[in-house]
């Protein structure tokens, strides 16, 4: 069926509610926007739903989260051992609608005689990913867009691991949703028959006490918290979203006093209206932020995302302002943190491990190896370290310790299976006491970590290609850097190029020889390239935006040098995809 049937489909089926067949009828003759709604269905992908809200086959809306969730229902009863009686578990963050999709899903959920367990109110991702496993859930679903802009929303499924939905079990749950083609296949319960039959569920606030504790159980030094908190100046900024009240009654509770939230980020706001973007990775999230610091003369600035999973931090460096940390800094420096101190204090747990990704930082590989701690490479998604904690516990061969992406998103322990931002601002305060107490700011100490390391510095550019044409964009790079890869980026030559898709890595000797060897890793749309120097690019799709990224990471003896390499580098990739764009 074309777009346009598609479009007069949807306009016309009494199935639709009236506001959405009224939104469709205002489009008119409008066929650029009809086709943008209706060339295609918003795709299931590995990590769920997610785009522009509004009526169409690709935009979030109440028909496209029933399809999502008639999907997933077929799944897990076919798949998950008493799936319909363990159930599943609904999380929802600030975002519009985003109440409404969660309800929406649990009502199809019960229609297919499978429990709901929904929370009353806005929920961290990581929460939800604890909640599975607490309440031992069959699986998990959660409605976020996360840093995406206002007009965004989205759907993640979990499974009863805790842990977003890996290979291959996401192509199997795709596979289940593509086969829900008409809107008679969905089988729906309203609210108050689900509950009679005892389908549809809130979940208790002991779940909240119990996540609560479990965060509280990461900390590495207690004694030092409790000699320093009160002492440590805090800015922390939930950007209207979900972050608000767990990661204040987990400050509180730890004794941390000295907690200033920026007042006109502490609520909700489905619109983000005073950053837009609510990114913790764009330092404009910090403006009020920043100027509340300045006021109260914080030691850090902390902000958390919507949904709560991925933290931001701004230390105050040697000329006084506030500078921000990216998620490398952030990751690097809790790993050192945590596997120096707990080695110190006999803490270590037996044959430990750190996963970290292929676009993060290489001084995560550095710092384990240092520490004698087994390190562990997986694709970009936070799914791939949860999925890596799984299979650590089954095999007994390592106990996860700490896990990080350069995107953000970290976790200590293993109470979830996501990143949870809850607990990384903790551990980062626990950080700015660690250094405190000795005289010390975040800011020395991340110079401390250079000057024993080497000067590391990444960074990540991203090129946005909305609609059609920016998916033929994406596609044509990314087809082209393979069809021609290069030999070298700038003045330097490639060493190794890794194309996860084709799960190929090849090396180039110094005579010209190329020796490929398989990657193990699932198969994944990425471009990786290290340089003779140990530099290196990596070119993706994005999973969750309209967006192409490429990544950069080097390594010098100084920050001046660190820099330098870096722009030298950022130059010459940017100007390798864009030859391939054309």
């Amino acid at each position: 069926m074309g777009y346009k049937e598609n479009y007069n489909a949807w306009l016309n089926d009494k199935y639709f509610d009236e506001k959405t067949r009224a939104e469709l009828a205002a489009l008119g003759d409008d066929d650029r926007e009809i086709e943008e709604r209706f060339f295609k269905s918003l795709e299931f992908g590995t990590g769920g739903l997610r785009g522009v809200m509004g009526a169409g086959t690709n935009r979030m809306n109440i028909y496209t989260v029933r399809i999502a969730t008639q999907g997933l229902a077929n799944y897990i009863l076919l798949s998950a051992q008493n799936g319909a009686v363990r159930g599943v578990a609904i999380a929802y963050d600030s975002r519009r609608l985003s109440r409404e999709f969660a309800e929406e899903a649990a009502h199809v959920l019960n229609g297919n005689g499978i429990k709901s367990y929904i929370f009353d109110d806005l929920r961290p991702t990581p929460m939800l990913s604890f909640a599975i496993r607490h309440l031992g859930c069959a699986a998990g679903i959660v409605v976020t867009a996360s840093h995406n802009p206002p007009e965004y929303n989205g759907y993640k499924a979990y499974w009863e691991d805790g842990a977003q939905i890996p290979y291959p079990r996401d192509g199997e749950i795709i596979q289940e949703v593509n086969k829900i083609t008409e809107f008679t296949q969905i089988r729906y319960m309203a609210r108050g028959e689900a509950e009679d039959a005892g389908l549809f569920n809130i979940i208790p606030k002991k779940v909240d006490d119990a996540f609560t504790e479990n965060v509280k159980a990461q900390t590495v030094n207690a004694e030092l918290i409790a000699r320093m908190a009160d002492r440590v100046n805090i800015v922390y900024t939930p950007i209207n979203g979900s972050g608000n009240r767990p990661v204040r009654r987990v400050l509180a509770e730890l004794g941390y006093k000295n907690v200033h939230v920026v007042p006109e980020q502490e609520n909700p706001d489905p619109d983000f209206t005073t950053v837009g973007y609510p990114n913790p990775e764009d330092v404009n999230v910090f403006k009020l932020a920043i100027e509340l610091a300045k006021k109260v003369e914080a030691d850090v600035i902390i902000g958390t995302d919507p949904d709560c999973d991925r933290v931001g931090a701004l230390i105050k460096s040697a000329d006084g302002e506030y500078a921000v940390m990216t998620g490398n800094m952030t990751g690097a420096l809790l790993e050192e943190y945590i596997l120096t101190q707990r080695r110190a204090l006999g803490a270590l747990p037996q044959n430990p491990a750190v996963v970290s990704t292929i676009v993060s930082t290489r001084l995560a590989r550095e710092i384990a190896e240092e520490n004698g701690v087994a390190y562990y490479d997986v694709l970009t998604g936070f799914k791939y370290i949860g999925e890596k904690i799984k299979q650590f516990e089954q095999s007994g061969e390592h106990s996860f310790v700490f896990g990080f992406e350069e995107s953000y998103g970290c976790l200590s322990g293993t109470y979830a299976r996501d990143k949870d931002a809850v607990v990384a601002t903790m551990l980062i305060c626990e950080l700015v006491a660690f250094f405190k107490q000795n005289g010390l700011t975040l800011y020395d100490g991340l110079q401390e970590l250079y000057r024993k390391y080497g000067y590391y510095k990444e960074s990540v550019q991203s090129i946005t290609l909305k609609g059609i044409e920016g998916l033929q964009s994406i596609g044509r790079v990314m087809a082209n850097l393979r069809a021609k890869p290069p030999k070298a980026i700038g003045m330097k030559k490639t060493a190794v190029t890794a194309d996860y898709l084709a799960r190929v890595k090849t090396t180039l000797g110094p005579d010209g020889t190329a020796a490929e060897e398989p990657i193990t890793l699932p198969a994944a749309d990425v471009l990786h390239y290290t340089l003779a120097d140990g530099s290196w690019a990596c070119v993706r799709p994005s999973g969750t935006e309209p967006k192409l990224k490429i990544y950069f990471g080097v390594r010098a003896d100084t920050r001046e040098r660190a820099n330098a390499a870096l722009a030298k580098l950022t130059k010459a990739a940017m100007a390798l995809v864009d030859g391939a764009m054309k």
